[in-house]
């Protein structure tokens, strides 16, 4: 009888309403989140320009903002939209990435050429805990993977330099954000790289092609291969980017592309760190 009279219910509410009725109650299993990657980037101005480029009718867009002072989050846009934000982009075989991602664009001014060579602007540590607070918050309902965590330059290698080399991706890897290259695997490999001859630009092509970038394989150590390596060491070795494949970039990427050479580390709790405490 109950069900019944939430069936007429139901009919009567659809005579109602404009539209067709629409019954939910077999979900399929056969589903996930239409977000699968999470880009990070930086805005390259202060917060009004940011804000106004974000929402006027400047053609790009990104689900969150978050400001530097106050450190603050604002949506621009709803998760289940598609934001403009990626542009042409690829990792792993996926393109087009603005169908598949939630992109936070990050207040900061981004970086200056001077005669010393280029410098990037900090992030304040107010603001990096509330993208952090966001990343895990958007991850959690999401599904999104940590592999899946990335930043507009790995997307768009030599288009595009955000976050660039002053983000702390460190830090989300040591809270568990983000997987990160083995530093024992690393260490062996860099004295053996020291040792002997290093990798030529195939092996690099090949290797980062694997890991997920763009990057044709030509074989030559071309201007392409140059702005992958140097993406990648902006994320794994953000003291030198240079793009140039020394025996540390050699081990970090032979061990980013080897099975088990990615961790993601298991952040302690509150009440264990402060067991630790003397």
């Amino acid at each position: 009888m109950k069900k019944l009279l939430a069936s007429l219910l139901a009919l009567l509410l659809t005579a109602c309403a404009s539209g067709p009725y629409i019954d939910h109650e077999f979900p399929s299993a056969n589903q996930d989140s239409r977000a699968q990657f999470l880009i990070l980037h930086y805005t390259v101005t202060d917060w009004p320009k940011s804000l106004k480029v974000l929402t006027s009718g400047g053609q790009v867009s990104a689900h969150y903002l978050v400001r530097d002072d106050p450190a603050r989050i604002y949506q621009l846009v709803d998760e289940n939209r598609r934001a403009w934000h990626a542009g042409l982009s690829y990792w792993a075989g996926n393109t087009n990435l603005n169908s598949a991602s939630i992109g936070i664009e990050i207040v900061n001014q981004g970086w200056v050429d001077t005669p010393n060579g280029r410098v990037y602007a900090p992030f304040p540590s107010a603001q990096i805990d509330q993208v952090i607070a966001l990343v895990k918050d958007i991850v959690k309902r999401q599904g999104i993977r940590p592999d899946h965590i990335l930043g507009h330059e790995e997307i768009a290698p030599g288009r595009k330099q955000d976050p660039g080399p002053m983000f702390p991706w460190k830090r989300f890897a040591d809270e568990g954000i983000i997987p990160w290259p083995d530093a024992a695997q690393v260490a062996a490999k860099q004295a053996q790289y020291e040792q002997g001859p290093l990798p030529d630009a195939a092996w690099a092509q090949e290797h980062l092609g694997r890991f997920g970038y763009e990057i044709a394989r030509t074989g030559q150590d071309d201007r392409q291969t140059h702005d992958v390596i140097a993406t990648f060491q902006a994320k794994y070795r953000a003291s030198k980017d240079d793009g140039v494949l020394d025996a540390e970039t050699a081990a970090l990427i032979d061990v980013a592309t080897t099975k088990g050479g990615m961790v993601l580390a298991q952040p302690q709790s509150q009440s264990q760190s402060q067991s630790q405490k003397p």
